[in-house]
């Protein structure tokens, strides 16, 4: 049995991993773009080693942020373990929408292609292109050497995409939408009190030119302000804003591409909801 463990930043994936994972004795698979590299720990609420339980995790910690890592390259490896631990329960866990469905479903990739111009677009335009065609994505907006390659290089969709593997269950986790923000906000102070512009900072000495850290949510607000360009409460307020952003583009992403079962998080006793999570799945067999 694969269980795909999806819903917006925050929301609790990770908890709800490791106990269904005890549960069903599987292994876990990471499924967030930014927690596949090394450095970026803070910033992208990866797991800690004690939180991890002892619990295998794959595609984690697998890449370092000078090195390049695409969707297809995910695809892959994602494919390479479903295929290796075929007699395993698995679990699969992130919110990175565009990365599941590429792995699990029979999404192929076409050549890059450069017949587009957009030499006449701006930014900004481009960035809500980008956008239009993958709410999920994460490039910044001023990347504009990136946009244009996003928006050349495209998922050959001819055909409704279909699920390669036949026993895959999406499990979403969600909570009203208050909520969710004020888990938010409270997440990303506890990320700055934790250390986050530190880790940013040192990151950001080391590889300048980083595109994940320059691109990812959390680190390129922090790169702005160490930059000069806007204050550190200003950043701050960059990062609360685009995570709520993002979870909003999450929700669009599982709810248009994926059969979710939702299941409302109870944060007074998350057992509750991780039991509830049980009882569908054992229903499931």
């Amino acid at each position: 049995m694969i269980v795909a463990i999806v819903g917006p930043t925050g929301v609790g994936k990770t908890k709800m991993s490791i106990e269904l994972a005890k549960e069903l004795d599987a292994i876990i698979i990471n499924c967030d773009a930014v927690q596949v590299y090394k450095e970026l720990n803070i910033g992208s609420a990866k797991a800690t080693i004690e939180e991890r339980e002892g619990l295998p995790h794959y595609l984690l910690d697998i890449k370092s942020i000078n090195e390049e890592y695409t969707v297809k390259d995910y695809q892959d490896d994602l494919r390479k373990l479903l295929n290796k631990y075929s007699d395993r329960n698995i679990i699969i866990v992130g919110g990175t929408g565009l990365y599941l469905c590429a792995g699990l479903m029979d999404y192929r990739f076409e050549e890059e292609s450069d017949n587009n111009s957009y030499d006449s677009f701006s930014n900004e335009e481009l960035y809500k292109l980008a956008l239009e065609k993958d709410p999920g994505m994460d490039i910044h907006q001023n990347n504009r050497v990136r946009l244009i390659r996003f928006l050349n290089k495209k998922l050959s969709e001819k055909v409704e995409p279909k699920l390669l593997y036949p026993d895959v269950h999406f499990i979403g986790l969600t909570t009203k939408r208050d909520n969710l923000y004020n888990i938010i906000n409270n997440r990303v102070d506890k990320m700055i009190t934790n250390g986050l512009l530190e880790e940013t900072k040192d990151l950001y000495e080391k590889y300048p030119d980083s595109r994940v850290l320059n691109s990812a949510i959390g680190y390129k607000e922090l790169i702005d302000y160490l930059d000069g360009k806007i204050t550190k409460e200003e950043a701050v307020d960059a990062i609360k804003q685009n995570s709520r952003h993002y979870a909003k583009r999450q929700y669009t992403w599982f709810n248009n591409k994926m059969n979710v079962t939702w299941f409302d998080v109870n944060y007074n006793n998350f057992n509750e909801t991780i039991n509830e999570v049980k009882e569908y799945l054992k229903k499931q067999n």
